[in-house]
């Protein structure tokens, strides 16, 4: 059967007996794109309803784009999917690469094959390989800081620093309102608790000596780590993350530029020095919010208020805070900038690193804060 019209490329497919109990249709001339309407058409009407194996004999074919190959492929499926067996045969020089590499692109699977059920013992074995591949990643992590790390301090020059200052502008000056907020009714709850149950036994007064000693130690470099982990630890991790899926760190190191200097050093840099600084801004707000409610409930004035808090309030327990924020801001660019680099997967990755980002900065702030705490109390400070 020949294609109809004259506009039409010539092409020819023939139906015949290819013996064996096979029948076959022979593909003969051209077959560009715009013939793939017609060859569908073709194709069925010759077809019809099979009662044997069908193959598509290419040996005649002189020329076939890509789309028509897809196409023909797309065919041979169908008829599969109808109960009768069909193969492409007769493929030769260029079309048989041709078909060999849209063939083998069609039999790559688009997405993974669930697993069936699994034991235990199985989900315990991957579990187990899952965390030790992430050690061996971490450790992979930690070794490039560091030779990364040497090689700032020979050549101070090769790390970015303009990049810096824009970092503490968006991770401090951006971040001021929301710990402003958030530290000052940390300070009025916990005035308010103070206050239940001091006033038990007539111990009042000592409303501002729990808040300042609570917001200095813990509440404030904590509740201030929390805020920035949320806000810059997250968006470190998706700016780091969609430059790795965009192949943008692998144009750095083709650029002979170390990303650990380029991207990771200048976000350490800047959380370390702006945690504390946002963390001294909390604790201020924390005490403020704590003479807010005393003034309310216990008639304190102000003056009074803060006298109170300076006589109980030393500088070890401001620098001990301090001291903990600096930790603090450090491991939350540690653990943002290594989940973004290890990105993998597209814009679903780049979510997913995020969110393992947020959620590992925050149980390593709980740890952290928690062997200061028993470190101090061990050493008595």
């Amino acid at each position: 059967m020949r294609g109809r019209g004259e506009r039409r490329p010539p092409m020819e497919i023939t139906r015949v007996d290819a013996g064996a109990g096979r029948l076959a249709l022979r593909f003969a001339g051209a077959f560009p794109a715009d013939v793939v309407p017609a060859m569908r058409e073709c194709v069925w009407q010759l077809v019809g309803r099979p009662d044997a194996p069908i193959d598509l004999d290419l040996s005649g074919v002189e020329s076939m784009d890509g789309s028509t190959m897809a196409v023909l492929l797309e065919l041979r499926g169908e008829l599969e999917h109808h109960g009768t067996e069909a193969r492409i045969t007769g493929a030769h020089d260029a079309l048989a690469r041709l078909y060999e590499l849209y063939d083998a692109a069609g039999r790559r699977p688009t997405r993974p094959v669930p697993d069936g059920p699994t034991s235990a013992l199985e989900q315990i074995g991957r579990e187990v390989a899952g965390f030790g591949e992430g050690v061996n990643t971490t450790l992979d992590y930690l070794g490039s800081l560091l030779d990364a790390a040497i090689a700032t301090v020979r050549r101070p020059a090769n790390m970015n620093w303009a990049d810096v200052t824009r970092i503490m502008e968006r991770a401090g000056a951006d971040g001021v309102p929301i710990v402003v907020m958030i530290t000052f009714l940390v300070g009025m709850v916990t005035a308010f608790q103070a206050i239940v149950q001091l006033r038990q036994f007539g111990a009042d007064i000592f409303v501002a000596d729990l808040v300042a000693l609570s917001v200095a130690r813990e509440l404030g470099p904590l509740m201030t780590a929390i805020i920035v982990a949320g806000r810059s630890g997250a968006a470190f991790s998706a700016e780091l993350g969609t430059m790795a899926v965009s192949e943008e760190i692998d144009a750095l190191r083709t650029l002979g530029l170390s990303p650990y200097g380029f991207l990771v050093y200048p976000r350490i840099v800047a959380l370390v020095v702006v945690v504390p600084l946002l963390t001294l801004v909390g604790d201020l707000c924390g005490v403020l919010g704590g003479v807010f409610v005393s003034m309310l409930r216990l008639d304190i004035t102000l003056t009074a208020y803060w006298q109170l808090t300076l006589q109980v309030l030393d500088l070890w327990d401001v620098a001990s805070g301090v001291l903990k924020s600096v930790v603090f801001g450090w491991a939350i660019a540690l653990v943002a900038c290594q989940r973004g680099l290890a990105t993998r997967g597209g814009a679903a990755g780049v979510g997913l690193a995020t969110t393992s980002a947020v959620v590992a900065s925050l149980f390593a702030l709980v740890v952290i804060d928690a062997l200061f705490t028993v470190l101090f109390n061990l050493y008595g400070v």
